[in-house]
């Protein structure tokens, strides 16, 4: 499961992750969500390019999006014989750059009311390495006049040990060494390598401020440690602001 992000580096740290030549300047993000612009890295007609497309993937055959539940995430294991992810998992890949990642914490605790209740206590997914790659799909729809919006969803896969204590499900991680096999747009399957749990140690669990629940906030400070987690769960933390999903 991945519903929040972070990408707070420099265009020049992209270039050089990904070989390109150039990256058009984009400002740090600490707290990236569904329906907004995301960057993405895909194979053009040039070479490898960025683009910036919204996140939540619209089907090619789609009628209207509004109809739509936000697809932000597949799963990497059905996504290639799911009709909304088969074509732009044959042929359009994408790498999606990333410096981490939210998972929350369910915790016990007691409303207002008397009665149980469970907060969710936000955790912030430090990579061990600056800039990591999720692996994600993309795809093209055309609206009746012929104007085209590109989008895209993050696949996932089982937890590894740095996050199952939050979360079943972990964004697939696809190291260096697979960035072109995974891009290639003549290759149409053999992934099965690439789409599993990243290695344990790649992530560091940090508690954090429960103000990442609300995205409007986007500042630096999302990723820094809170002092006392559990306590300001349980006094002050509200649940993330709900989004539309489905899990295909």
């Amino acid at each position: 499961m991945c519903g929040r992000y972070v990408l707070a580096v420099k265009p020049e740290d992209v270039e050089a992750e990904f070989s390109m030549i150039r990256i058009e300047w984009f400002p740090p993000r600490y707290n990236i969500a569904p329906t907004q612009p995301i960057l993405v890295i895909r194979e053009g007609k040039a070479g490898r390019e960025a683009a910036l497309v919204r996140w939540g993937l619209v089907p090619s055959w789609a009628k209207d999006p509004a109809d739509l539940p936000l697809l932000f995430n597949a799963r990497s294991e059905t996504a290639a014989a799911k009709p909304a992810f088969r074509s732009a998992f044959r042929r359009r890949r994408c790498l999606i750059p990333a410096s981490g990642f939210y998972e929350w914490l369910k915790v016990p605790t007691v409303g207002k009311s008397g009665k149980s209740a469970v907060r969710r206590l936000p955790f912030y997914l430090k990579p061990s390495r600056p800039l990591v790659a999720f692996a994600g799909l993309w795809e093209e729809w055309a609206d009746d006049k012929g104007n085209l919006f590109d989008s895209a969803a993050i696949l996932t896969t089982a937890a590894n040990d740095d996050v199952a204590a939050l979360h079943d499900r972990m964004p697939v991680v696809v190291e260096p060494q697979d960035y072109a096999r995974w891009l290639a747009v003549g290759m149409e399957g053999g992934f099965e390598d690439i789409l599993r749990p990243a290695p344990t140690g790649t992530f560091a669990a940090i508690p954090v401020s429960p103000r990442v629940n609300g995205p409007r906030f986007d500042d630096p400070g999302l990723i820094e440690p809170s002092g006392e987690p559990v306590a300001a769960a349980k006094e002050d933390a509200t649940d993330p602001e709900p989004v539309q999903q489905r899990l295909l």
